[in-house]
């Protein structure tokens, strides 16, 4: 099949491939982290961004932006990240830049990744978990993957999606390891994201 160039002779537009898509979500988490846009625009942006069809249209979602000078997120990633808590909630949200390794302690609370609109510049990122009576909420998207196979649970619940081939390149491999009791570990995508491809 051959391409035939439109009526006034352009070229069509180029189709944006995964790689595009991450990049451009990449770029506009980063934003957001940096109080560029509000987590409203970051929203429809990353939306329409994982949705879009060509490279052009990834372009217009972020040519208010500034890029990196490796084009990419500008945030560097720290090899571990600890999150204690007793009794708490803590969250991270859009902009969150994935560490190595994410070393979390928690008793009577609740831990909320938000992996969806995080910026990822690594290929893996290592849980170890010791929680208590509390939930570990994962949000996810095309491209990441989620291994439970280390956890040891005790009276825990853990809820993951059913693996299904998207053909979306693996971008992300979450491994969680450690201990769980009275507790739960969700694993999901956001719902504004869920809804749209409902």
């Amino acid at each position: 099949m051959t391409v035939q160039p439109s009526q006034d002779g352009a070229m069509p537009a180029l189709r944006a491939s995964h790689t595009d898509r991450d990049r451009a979500v990449e770029t506009l988490s980063a934003a957001a982290g940096d109080g560029r846009l509000t987590a409203e625009e970051l929203d429809e942006r990353v939306g329409a961004a994982l949705t879009a069809r060509t490279q052009g249209e990834l372009a217009a979602l972020t040519a208010d932006l500034p890029l990196a000078a490796d084009g990419g997120a500008a945030a560097a990633a720290r090899d571990v990240v600890r999150i204690e808590q007793e009794g708490a909630s803590t969250r991270r949200g859009a902009g969150w830049v994935v560490p190595r390794r994410l070393e979390i302690r928690s008793a009577w609370g609740e831990v909320t990744l938000d992996l969806a609109r995080a910026v990822i510049t690594g290929d893996t990122l290592r849980i170890d978990l010791d929680m208590r009576a509390g939930a570990l909420k994962i949000l996810t998207r095309p491209g990441i993957v989620v291994d439970t196979d280390s956890l040891v649970t005790s009276y825990a619940e853990v809820k993951t999606p059913k693996t299904l081939d998207t053909g979306a390149p693996v971008v992300l491999r979450v491994e969680i390891a450690g201990e769980i009791s009275w507790g739960q570990v969700q694993v999901r995508a956001p719902r504004r994201i869920r809804a749209r491809r409902a």
